[in-house]
């Protein structure tokens, strides 16, 4: 079986949306790695994406300039899966969510892959439990990232029942090695920790919309100015402690919150947004209206924000009260 130490070359399946930001982290982290995607055009986009970040981490003192070269020059490129994972101690596949094109991959690595190395998915609606060719269970993983994943800390780490716990726990050495908020979850559940949290709140947030009770802009400033600066110095469970546990319990005896009507339905202000194409930044409009604006300056703008906001969370959690 292998030990963290064994760990030295990482292969990252897939160059779209997470998988450069993904490298990139494992790169800085001193691993080499090799990347596969079918597409000569994503594996261009890849390495343009990855050359901007690093410039940005460089900007903001997260790296320093003259290692820029020597992170990117541990990345490689594969153009077959074989060629990827030749070699490769862990693999992180990180695919677009089709069922189909996950089954064709891992098939792929099912040919080739030796027994004692580490795979890891890193599929966000998926169970890849289910999915994945019985022979690589007592291999198999999930590490979910969240975008951009170069940026965000949190990974959950959860592994298949066949899967022994010290891959779990190395696949979280390694990521708190590369600088990640690794956590732990006992078994698996669709939407891990986050999403799910995520989904829960958007329910709400989508109901107040649609019934007319504030508009975008007041649930945005309510909880940037409440509950979620509050939640980097408390989470939300010590924050239930502090506030008094009755309290809460209270809460529930008394009926002061009941879930939305139909919170499972689409809801009609997402709905006219995308039968109107406003899809967000992506095509200049959604809840907000971003005519005329330099898409670009406002994702550098958002990154160096994200920056400072995750150096003030990490030095919360290193002295957590």
């Amino acid at each position: 079986m292998k030990t963290l130490s064994d760990i030295k070359k990482i292969a990252v399946l897939g160059a779209g949306t997470m998988g450069p930001g993904i490298a990139q982290t494992f790169a800085m982290g001193g691993y080499e790695v090799t990347m596969w995607t079918r597409r000569e055009e994503t594996r261009e986009k890849a390495k343009a994406a990855l050359k901007s970040s690093l410039q940005t981490f460089a900007d903001e003192g997260e790296i320093k300039a003259e290692d820029i070269d020597t992170i990117y020059n541990r990345i490689s490129f594969a153009m077959t899966v074989p060629d990827a994972i030749k070699g490769a101690d862990f693999i992180m596949e990180t695919i677009v969510e089709n069922k189909d094109a996950k089954i064709d991959l891992y098939n792929q690595i099912a040919e080739v892959v030796e027994s004692d190395v580490i795979i890891a998915s890193n599929t966000s609606a998926m169970n890849i439990f289910e999915i994945v060719p019985e022979k690589l269970l007592p291999q198999q993983i999930i590490c979910h990232w969240y975008s951009p994943p170069q940026l965000i800390p949190l990974v959950e780490v959860v592994k298949s029942e066949q899967a022994p716990q010290e891959y779990a726990d190395i696949a979280m050495a390694m990521l708190k090695k590369c600088g990640k908020t690794a956590v732990f979850m006992k078994k698996f559940i669709r939407g891990y920790i986050v999403n799910r949290l995520q989904q829960c709140l958007n329910r709400e947030i989508f109901y107040l919309l649609d019934e007319g009770y504030c508009d975008a802009e007041a649930i945005d400033l309510a909880a940037k100015a409440s509950f979620i600066p509050r939640a980097v110095v408390l989470g939300l469970l010590k924050r239930a402690d502090f506030g008094g546990l009755d309290m809460t319990a209270n809460n529930y005896k008394n009926h002061s919150y009941t879930m939305p009507e139909h919170g499972d339905e689409m809801p009609h202000v997402l709905e006219e947004h995308i039968e109107h194409g406003e899809l967000g930044i992506k095509t200049g409009k959604g809840f907000y209206d971003y005519t005329g604006v330099d898409i670009e300056e406002l994702k550098k703008k958002r990154d160096e924000q994200l920056f400072e906001v995750f150096r003030l969370a990490k030095k919360f959690m290193d002295d957590p009260v």
